[in-house]
């Protein structure tokens, strides 16, 4: 079976991180491929399948990790996605009167966004060296007050391996093409290596910068190596280690929740929502079991128009989302009972836009009855939080959230 799935998902596009519109064709399940042309040092933290760091020392042990909950007493978080234009604009009152007017009480907002800009006007020099700020959201502090007289969780997303801004400005940190240049992808997206520290280490001060704002949350976004990347290693130009591709993602996040942990925020990644439902995504370093061990809460993003024909017994699963969300919480459910206390929160990213781009008869409108049939399968399948995503961050009125 776990064939058969493996190959149905190499004919179908997936989207890569946090997007309405499927972004391109995406090789998820292939399990070979060279992984580079350079040997570099390996990032401290990287793991292997029995739990130890490529020096041997078992730093990553399961038998000795044990995950501690910095929040144990947070709210049962039921969100939605913010833009820093949105955040830093007009718009974000009409946000905040969604969330108070309803049983919302979270905004996940871009602290780095999907091309790599630190979008509030920072002055950490460890931050500038290699990052660069914009002044989307020109007074951070403002806003994290305005969320916290509002009773708003506040969730910063990152952005983490897809970085054009850093690719462009430190080619060696990227992967580059035989002329030397920075390769992008198709939508001219380009990624930076995971399997350089610096790399981990810009990512995570960030984070601790955002921690220091009085964001209560990290959520980590585009986790991974760029689509169908095993097609791409042997022309591409990077360094790397005897790692795998989904050791050294897992690593990643490991060291994030060892940094980020003594602050008493929680962790938090996106992942393909078809990651619950086959193998490892090995092209791409995503390993749905091996990342959850090492987060607070895990976020698949189980959008109906990502998933194709047939899934779930559903023949056009973007116009049954109960069905749809019910099929993709019981395969999650399935691939995390088993880890028992390593189980994190499951708050899944759920659908509140239309996939038109579908075609006829492939989609149907998303409004109210939409979105709350999404709600109620995961209720259903035992899963009480979860985040709406909308690009414009035009979300559907009326909706009961309970």
């Amino acid at each position: 079976m776990d064939l058969v799935i493996a190959l149905m998902l190499l004919v179908f596009g997936v989207t890569g991180g946090n997007a309405d519109q499927p972004s391109g064709v995406a090789d998820m399940l292939a399990m070979a491929g060279n992984q580079g042309s350079q040997v570099a040092a390996t990032p401290s933290g990287a793991v292997s399948d029995s739990g130890a760091s490529p020096d041997g020392k078992t730093n990553g042990a399961p038998a000795e990790y044990v995950k501690k909950d910095p929040q144990p007493d947070a709210p049962k978080i039921k969100g939605i996605y913010v833009t820093a234009h949105s955040a830093g604009g007009s718009r974000m009152e009409t946000l905040l009167k969604l969330v108070k007017d309803t049983d919302l009480n979270s905004m996940v907002i871009d602290i780095k966004d999907d091309n790599g800009y630190i979008t509030y006007p920072t002055a950490n020099p460890d931050l500038l060296k290699l990052g660069t700020a914009q002044k989307y959201i020109r007074d951070v502090n403002k806003l994290m007050n305005r969320l916290k007289a509002d009773n708003v969780y506040p969730i910063a997303r990152i952005v983490v391996f897809k970085d054009s801004v850093l690719a462009k400005k430190k080619p060696e940190l990227s992967f580059r093409k035989g002329n030397g240049t920075v390769w992008a992808n198709g939508r001219g997206e380009s990624f930076v290596n995971p399997y350089r520290k610096e790399v981990w280490d810009y990512n995570i001060a960030i984070a601790k910068e955002a921690a220091k704002l009085g964001f209560k949350e990290i959520q980590f976004d585009y986790v991974r190596f760029p689509e169908g990347f095993e097609k791409k290693a042997d022309f591409l130009k990077y360094e790397k280690t005897k790692e795998s591709r989904v050791d050294v993602v897992a690593g990643f996040v490991k060291y994030a929740k060892q940094q980020l942990e003594p602050l008493g925020i929680r962790v938090s990644v996106d992942i393909f929502g078809y990651a619950a439902s086959v193998p490892a995504a090995e092209g791409i370093g995503q390993d749905f079991v091996k990342i959850s061990k090492y987060v607070d809460v895990i976020s698949p993003m189980v959008y109906p128009s990502h998933y194709s024909t047939g899934w779930f017994d559903v023949a056009n699963p973007d116009t049954n989302p109960y069905a749809t969300i019910k099929g993709s919480m019981l395969d999650t459910n399935k691939k995390l009972n088993p880890i028992g206390s390593f189980k994190p929160v499951v708050r899944p990213w759920i659908q509140d836009f239309t996939a038109s781009w579908l075609g006829k008869g492939k989609y149907i409108k998303y409004g109210k009855a939409e979105v709350e049939a999404q709600i109620k399968a995961l209720k259903d399948t035992g899963v009480d939080e979860y985040l709406l995503w909308n690009a414009g961050n035009n979300y559907s009125p009326g909706v009961s959230y309970k």
